[in-house]
Parts: structure tokens; sequence; C-alpha cells
């Protein structure tokens, strides 16, 4: 579901960053009615916002994919993100959960597009409702 701070937030980039985000929300968003976006971190986040067993806010169990947009690269950071399976989605896992995945530029985005997909539902088979 579309939020409206996420459009006004694409808004204020620039036109290589709005057609990204643009992008990536459009593909994140299509996987399962149930993810949603919000600003989180000062940045476009997807989430699951379907039924799930109660769980410490602090765990980000919800939390699904943040962009950050650094020193001209794109990073979907997904905060629960090790347990997506490497074999279905590629990055760096770091100790506290994370998977983080570096990407230059949309054509970048659109080769991992499938796979980006893939981990997203590997992500959402893990949840606990």
């Amino acid at each position: 579901m579309k939020d409206p701070k996420v459009d006004e937030y694409i808004s204020n980039l620039d036109s290589t960053e709005q057609e990204f985000v643009d992008y990536l929300r459009n593909s994140a968003l299509a996987v399962d009615p149930e993810i949603h976006e919000q600003i989180k971190w000062n940045s476009a986040s997807f989430f699951y916002a379907g039924e799930m067993k109660d769980f410490d806010a602090k765990e980000y169990k919800r939390d699904l994919l943040v962009l950050n947009l650094h020193r001209g690269k794109f990073l979907l950071v997904f905060p629960t993100g090790a347990k997506i399976s490497d074999s279905v989605l590629k990055g760096k896992n770091y100790p506290d959960g994370r998977k983080i995945i570096t990407i230059e530029n949309l054509e970048d985005l659109q080769k991992i597009e499938s796979s980006l997909k893939a981990g997203i539902l590997d992500w959402m088979n893990q949840i606990e409702k």
C-alpha cells in the first residue's frame, strides 16, 4: 500500500534517485498485498502489515527493507535479512541480523529484481503468524 509520505520523500530526490526508488517501491509492493511502505529512519522502507505473533518491537520483525542513499550508492538494508537464504538473495550478513546489498544504479537493481522478490518471499515464509 502506497503512503503519501513516501511520495513526498521521492519528490525531494534528484531524478536518478527518484527513478530508482520508484522502481524499488513498485517491485517490493507488488510481491504481496500485506507489504506496506512508510518513512522510517529518514528513508523509504517496507514492512509486513499482516498478522504476526507478539514480539519485542526492538527485534524489528515487521521491518522488511529500508533504503539508504549513501555516497551515490543505494543500500538495501534488510533489518532481519540475515535469515533470508544466501542462495535466494546474496548480500552481506551482519552479526546483528541485518543483510545489506549495495547497488550502484537502476540497471543493477533490475538485474537482481527476481532475486529481490524471491528474498522477500523467503522472509515472508519465515514469519511466525
